[in-house]
């Protein structure tokens, strides 16, 4: 077999073994794990969520579509989740991307374009003055709306702006005002903990100001606020302040100060490393930023991409540094960024070292699949616990639904080149050309942003 014809094959086995595991209990539903031994699981409270049930389905239909007709069964999935998700947006009140009614409409719009309007109106009438306030048992005892891109207000406005639509500019305004509300002044610039001043701090993309920054920077650039943009600058500014730039790289603390628990002080993934803090950078320059700090935002990108090439990954190195090969916290996420950006860079040296890196993820997951006639999956390890090596899991951040879309992803690109089209998310569509984007929506907004045309000199310098 070619190269591609590897990928895509451990790909569709993948999916082939997550669709074994879907079940029906009023709509289709995906346990989050699957043990060998143990009670059978009932569905969580999370069962609709991108993150780890059925709306995280929905980005790799989206990608099987892009090369081959959907079978039958996965057609009949498809509308399952679309009615599922529908008919629970009037009763749904967490809002978030990736737990909530903003996850719901991402997988509708991917699905069924327009179909996420009666869940996008929902989050209208469910905005405060604030935002809106979590409802999830993940972060216990908070009062107040969460800033983040997981569970927070960032997610909600980077699915507004994705989605487009008559609610956009509702949902982008209330959360980009609230974003500004919420921000912690520092000496070096603006600072967001995942709840309101907060003291502890994890600056990176999914739970920090990379990510608050990035949402703003596309907001901003979306409504023609400024506001929004110079705070997006502003939060750069501290997230740059906070971090090394030793090496030729970027790399910023998972954790400020750092955590009570046993992890690594630097760590490479989206979650809390380069992988996903790149994006912020590629967010200002599609904001028409040139510059944060007296660095080109576009070094700064490519600096954090430099630190993941040189750190390791995805090698496991020793318990702890590597242990994890999902699109949250591990190898299939790392392995997107990369390929982003090799096809924001095409045609460039720069870029052919992108793609060999992102092949070496590849790679990686096939040596690691564990493989039978079921198909295949992947076995995290935890070696903080007794018996180290993890159930497998199925789902979009943290199993083999996001692993297989990445392998079929890169097969496809394989084939197909750097003009591949790119089935684009809330969180990362700025960061590939407009032209290989998936969706539509009022994203699509002309790449010399307001700011660049209306104000040149303060582009050039901020």
């Amino acid at each position: 077999m070619t190269t591609s014809e590897v990928y895509r094959e451990l790909g569709e086995a993948a999916w082939s073994w997550v669709l074994d595991q879907v079940r029906e209990d009023e709509g289709p539903w995906l346990p989050e794990e699957v043990a060998q031994d143990g009670p059978d699981p009932a569905p969580d409270e999370d069962r609709d969520s991108l993150y780890a049930g059925i709306a995280g389905l929905a980005p790799v239909l989206a990608e099987i579509a892009r090369y081959r007709p959907l079978s039958e069964p996965e057609q009949a999935l498809a509308t399952g989740i679309g009615h599922r998700l529908s008919a629970q947006a009037h009763i749904t009140t967490e809002p978030s991307l990736y737990i909530g009614l903003a996850g719901h409409a991402t997988a509708l719009r991917l699905l069924a374009p327009g179909s996420e309007t009666t869940v996008l109106r929902r989050l209208a009438e469910l905005a405060g003055p604030d935002g809106w306030r979590t409802t999830t048992a993940f972060v216990p005892g908070s009062d107040a709306p969460l800033t983040d891109i997981i569970m927070g207000v960032a997610g909600v406005v980077m699915t507004a702006v994705w989605a487009g639509g008559e609610y956009t500019e509702q949902i982008a305004t209330t959360g980009g005002e609230a974003l500004l509300r919420m921000a912690d002044r520092t000496e070096a610039g603006l600072d967001w903990g995942i709840a309101p001043h907060s003291e502890s701090r994890s600056p990176n993309y999914s739970h920090g100001a990379a990510g608050v920054a990035a949402a703003l920077a596309v907001a901003g650039t979306a409504l023609r606020r400024e506001d929004f943009v110079t705070a997006a600058v502003e939060g750069a500014r501290h997230v740059l302040s906070v971090g090394s730039l030793a090496e030729d790289g970027f790399i910023v603390p998972h954790t400020i100060p750092p955590s009570k628990r046993e992890v690594e002080p630097v760590t490479y993934t989206w979650c809390h490393g380069p992988a996903g803090t790149s994006h912020l950078f590629a967010a200002l320059a599609h904001a028409g930023v040139a510059e944060v700090a007296g660095h080109d935002v576009g070094e700064l990108r490519q600096r954090c991409l430099t630190s993941i090439l040189t750190s390791g990954v995805p090698q496991r190195l020793r318990p702890g540094f590597w242990d994890n090969d999902g699109r949250c916290c591990g190898t299939a996420g790392v392995g997107d960024v990369l390929l982003d950006a090799a096809q924001d860079g095409a045609g460039t040296p720069r870029a052919d070292t992108l793609v060999g890196a992102a092949l070496r993820m590849g790679d990686a997951l096939v040596e690691r699949a564990v493989r039978d006639g079921a198909g295949a999956r992947w076995r995290f390890v935890e070696y903080r616990i007794e018996s180290p090596l993890l159930p497998p899991g199925t789902s979009w951040m943290q199993g083999a639904a996001g692993i297989a879309a990445y392998l079929l992803r890169l097969a496809r690109y394989l084939d197909t080149g750097p003009d591949a089209v790119v089935v684009d998310r809330p969180d990362q569509w700025w960061a590939v050309p407009a032209g290989v984007r998936g969706q539509s929506g009022a994203r699509q907004v002309p790449e010399a942003s307001f700011l660049a045309v209306t104000d040149p000199a303060r582009a050039r310098n901020s």
